[in-house]
C-alpha cells in the first residue's frame, strides 16, 4: 500500500510554518535543511517546501509558481471537531474564507485560501459522515 505525503510549495517556509501552526494547530516535526519544514498533527505529514514565485513548475515547465489566489483541483480538506472555532482560528492566522460556511448532508464545511493562494477546506462531520451520501 502506498504512503501519502502532502507537499505545499510556499515562498517562505517560516511564513508557512507560522500560518499552518497557528491556523490548524499543526506542530513542527523536523527541519530538512533551510527550505523544508515537516508539519505533524494530521493523518499524513505535511511538508512546506520553499519555492520562489516565478520558478518553473516541473522539469517540462509550462507553468510558473504564483502565490496569489489560484485554483487547483487538488486541495487538502482538514477535519475538525468544532468548525466555528476552527474557522475563527484560521481567519485569525491570516486565511481568507471563500463564501459562507455551508451545511451538507454529511456535516458542515468552510472553504478558504491560505496566505500563499492555496485553497483548503475545513469540515466538521456529523454522526453519519460520508455514509450520509454513500450509495
Amino acid at each position: 500500500m502506498p504512503g501519502l505525503l502532502i507537499n505545499i510549495d510556499v515562498p517562505d517556509v517560516i511564513a508557512g510554518e507560522r500560518f499552518y501552526t497557528a491556523a490548524l494547530g499543526l506542530t513542527v516535526g523536523r527541519r530538512l535543511g533551510s527550505d523544508i519544514v515537516e508539519l505533524t498533527g494530521c493523518d499524513a505529514p505535511i511538508y512546506l517546501i520553499a519555492k520562489p514565485a516565478g520558478t518553473a513548475i516541473g522539469p517540462g515547465g509550462g507553468d510558473f509558481r504564483r502565490y496569489h489566489r489560484h485554483w487547483s483541483p487538488v486541495h487538502p480538506d482538514f477535519t475538525v471537531d468544532d468548525l466555528d472555532r476552527a474557522v475563527a482560528r484560521a481567519l485569525a492566522a491570516g486565511a481568507t474564507q471563500e463564501g459562507e460556511t455551508i451545511d451538507l448532508p454529511y456535516g458542515r464545511q468552510a472553504m478558504f485560501a491560505d496566505p500563499f493562494g492555496h485553497g483548503f477546506c475545513l469540515i466538521e462531520f456529523n454522526a453519519a459522515g460520508y455514509d450520509a451520501i454513500a450509495c
